[in-house]
């Protein structure tokens, strides 16, 4: 018997087989002969432990082990294991924990409605064909990690007691997930779909978690339900991908996709901080549905429809222009009087919407602001963005807002800025633009300016007409005329 570097006592049939060896043969299953065989089935029972590791498992030998159990293993150890022929594991119950780690499956490999009563590990498992675990049952922690799929791969229906990672896999055909339920955390961190890959109506149960993946011919992430958070941070979709999360954080952070994307969000908020779309891309909302930061977003072609923007943060967003904005919610100014410590020191601010950038540069907070307006805020070690970014930024958002009246405080926040920045004579000269007419978007200070003059002038006019009749000086009375009758 030798022990190669493998954690185990291996078979003394072949210097090169990583068999593990069965006392008292000290050789692995695959090498025993008949009689051996039959002694070691006939000592299985269900529920019986098996130990395969490093062995070449025929399509006979592991008929006859299941078989002889019944269909219901304890701890099994599949450990390197070679699978030359189809394995079929269909209904097969794990009493115990399995382990398949480093296993090598040359042809079919299926666990159809397979019952894992503990945990499961498949860590860097080769699948050269097919592999089915559709409707399998864990009850216990999965590890799918660096597993190699060949063809297509069907988890379907299948269930996850608690956490299941995905991490670094490869699937080189089909990937399917539709009805898959995570209970805990699911992460496929890293992975790799080389053709469509699908999440229909999966349901998380904590974390679902899609980090720096590649999807190489699209996929559909439209999972029934998201317990804690869906991300897709540093991900990449060459030909499309299609989101869907409802009540739930959404991080599309450094996102990149050069086909189309289109997220919906149903109470949801999304976060596409530095996202690449080089594709058309859509982000439509329901109810609360928000999106908290567009800043750094380079794209092609993007649709905002109906969500909330009051705490998305614009700055640094390439593009501006091409960004169009239906039925979108923005922050708004401060209600009510405010005092400051400059001048002029007595405030009240005309009600207009804004980006919460100018929130931020403000320092606005208290109760004169929204409340759903500081949920977002960047934190104090954030610098604020400058005021003639922000003149930039909201002259060329304008051009996308579908709504007029939003549009013209749009204009209105741009004036504001450059006031803000303007030198001491640009100053005076917006601030009498600002006072007499909003900029000439607030024709309502005309009216009040025009009355005001009106109203000055009359009274004027009266009180002119009032003191110039007090200083006229009264007319002599002339005697009136005496009458006398002749006698």
């Amino acid at each position: 018997m030798t022990t190669l570097d493998v954690g185990w006592v291996t078979c003394a049939a072949f210097p090169k087989c990583a068999g593990s060896a069965r006392q008292p043969y000290g050789r692995c299953l695959a090498h025993l002969d008949g009689g051996e065989l039959d002694e070691v089935i006939g000592g299985l029972s269900p529920g019986s432990a098996i130990d395969l590791r490093g062995t070449t498992v025929g399509g006979q030998l592991l008929e006859r082990i299941l078989a002889a159990a019944h269909g219901r293993l304890g701890r099994a150890r599949f450990d390197r294991a070679i699978f030359p022929e189809e394995v079929r594991f269909g209904g097969v119950v794990f009493d115990g924990d399995v382990s398949f780690d480093h296993a090598r499956f040359h042809r079919l490999a299926s666990f159809l409605d397979a019952r894992f009563a503990g945990n499961v590990s498949f860590r860097e498992v080769r699948f050269s064909r097919e592999l089915s675990l559709h409707g399998v049952s864990v009850l216990g922690h999965a590890a799918f990690d660096r597993v190699s799929a060949g063809r297509d791969a069907l988890f379907g229906a299948a269930r996850f007691g608690r956490t299941v990672s995905f991490e670094s896999a490869e699937f080189h055909g089909f990937a399917t997930f539709d009805g898959a339920r995570f209970t805990g955390d699911a992460t496929f961190r890293g992975c790799r779909f080389g053709r469509a890959a699908s999440f229909r109506r999966a349901e998380f149960g904590g974390l679902a978690g899609f980090d720096v993946a590649r999807f190489w011919a699209g996929c559909s992430l439209t999972p029934a339900a998201v317990g804690r958070r869906l991300s897709l941070t540093g991900a990449w979709a060459g030909s499309g991908l299609d989101v869907a999360a409802r009540d739930c954080a959404v991080d599309l952070r450094r996102l990149r996709v050069t086909g189309r994307l289109t997220v919906r969000l149903d109470g949801a908020d999304a976060d596409l901080e530095d996202a690449a779309l080089r594709g058309p891309a859509t982000v439509s909302g329901r109810g609360a549905a928000r999106v908290t930061s567009l800043r750094g977003v380079d794209s092609e072609e993007l649709e905002l429809t109906c969500v909330d923007l009051s705490v998305c943060g614009f700055t640094g967003i390439r593009h501006p222009e091409r960004l169009r904005l239906t039925g979108c919610a923005f922050a708004t100014t401060p209600r009510g009087v405010r005092f400051a410590l400059r001048w002029p020191p007595l405030r009240w601010w005309t009600r207009r919407r804004t980006l919460a950038d100018e929130h931020t540069w403000r320092g606005w907070s208290g109760p004169g602001v929204d409340e759903h307006a500081w949920h977002g805020r960047p934190g104090p070690d954030a610098d604020p963005p400058a005021p003639h970014r922000l003149a930039v930024l909201y002259s060329r958002l304008r051009t996308g807002v579908d709504d007029k009246a939003t549009a013209a405080d749009f204009a209105f926040g741009a004036m504001e800025m450059r006031r803000a920045t303007s030198r001491s004579s640009g100053r005076w000269l917006l601030s009498l633009h600002w006072i007499l007419c909003g900029y000439g978007l607030r024709m309502g200070r005309v009216l009040g300016w025009s009355a005001l003059v009106v109203a000055l002038t009359a009274a004027s006019l009266l009180m002119s007409s009032a003191s110039h009749a007090a200083r006229r000086p009264a007319a002599p009375r002339e005697p009136a005329p005496s009458i006398h009758l002749s006698p």
